[in-house]
């Protein structure tokens, strides 16, 4: 018996990514692994009255146990009511299901959107399979997001050593047959930290830091041309603000050369039909950098409250960031009564 996700206090996608479309703004969608991404989460799109989806990988559910996910995403409910969000918006939604199986779970326990990544198999095997999972979700309301196109990069348990381009050709065709709500590009970004290699970038001569190259707003462009209003998602989109890298490595760290997307070409995405941009390495750096910074400088501290409590305010900082001056989610909730 399936849980419905209603009944949590959750919703799908459909109507915010509709008014996102609309209103050239995309929802952030935050991965969390544990309570203090959970907290940081809900503080900064509640107190910013922002739509967010909370994004669980293959790998989180795992490390964090599938029931309590369940019950952190209903409690994330309550705290956003508490926080005074009296008509909150929250998504629970699975990034990158591998598998039927792994999608109807999530289905069954409760999430209100899943991804079906087909993307590396042949494209009338990621038609199939994507189909199936979208048949199954629809009848319990909960949105499904495919992915036409392969990322490069590493997160959790997806490996793609180069990256291809989502064919526009191709894209009307998958969404009529598949029945998806959404779909998931390929026009340059990339997951992890390390998102270019320094011989695709040019260097900054003032910083030293490296400057990736541009996404391909062509491939998007014609994408949108193909399939007008149709939401789309962009993965891989972390910035990696220097910062966070800097103060990992001052206090210990080793992360050369880390490398994101300029948050300008986020806004820019934003604007059109990209309605779903993923955020997850920037929050591991935040977090990261608060941990490290915190023991570095109190090497007496030996309560988790002390250093995670630090890496929680950082990434408060860094998601009311993303809402308000990036994707400019703030204060677009249906109801902000």
């Amino acid at each position: 018996m399936a849980v419905d996700y209603k009944k949590i206090g959750l919703v799908n996608t459909k109507e915010m990514f509709a008014r996102a479309i609309k209103g050239g703004w995309a929802v952030p969608a935050f991965n969390f692994n544990n309570l203090e991404q959970l907290q940081a989460i809900i503080q900064a799109s509640s107190n910013l009255k922002s739509p967010v989806i909370l994004q669980v990988s293959k790998g989180a559910r795992k490390y964090a146990n599938p029931t309590l996910l369940r019950y952190m995403a209903e409690g994330a409910v309550e705290y956003a009511k508490e926080l005074g969000c009296n008509h909150p918006e929250i998504v629970l939604h699975l990034d990158h299901g591998d598998s039927f199986e792994t999608c109807k779970d999530c289905v069954d326990f409760g999430f209100s959107s899943v991804m079906i990544d087909g993307s590396a198999l042949p494209y009338e095997e990621n038609i199939a399979l994507t189909k199936k999972v979208v048949d199954y979700a629809h009848q319990f309301g909960v949105t499904v997001e495919g992915e036409l196109g392969v990322l490069a990069g590493v997160e959790d348990d997806v490996v793609a050593e180069e990256s291809h381009y989502t064919k526009p050709e191709e894209v009307v065709d998958f969404a009529t047959r598949t029945g998806v709500d959404s779909l998931a590009i390929s026009i340059g970004t990339s997951h992890g930290a390390y998102k270019f290699k320094p011989e695709q970038c040019t260097r900054d001569p003032k910083t030293g830091h490296l400057v990736p190259p541009p996404l391909a707003f062509d491939v998007l462009a014609a994408v949108e041309e193909q399939l007008p209003g149709f939401p789309i998602v962009l993965h891989g989109s972390s910035s990696v603000p220097q910062e966070y890298v800097d103060i990992i490595n001052k206090f210990g760290g080793k992360l050369p050369d880390a490398v994101g997307i300029p948050e300008d070409q986020l806004t820019k995405a934003s604007e059109s039909a990209v309605c779903k941009i993923n955020i997850d390495s920037d929050s591991r750096l935040a977090f990261t950098a608060g941990v490290r910074e915190t023991l570095a400088e109190h090497p007496e501290y030996f309560d988790p409250r002390q250093y995670c409590g630090k890496a929680r305010e950082y990434m408060v900082d860094l998601y009311s960031h993303k809402i308000k001056d990036v994707l400019h989610s703030d204060n677009k909730l249906a109801n902000l009564d």
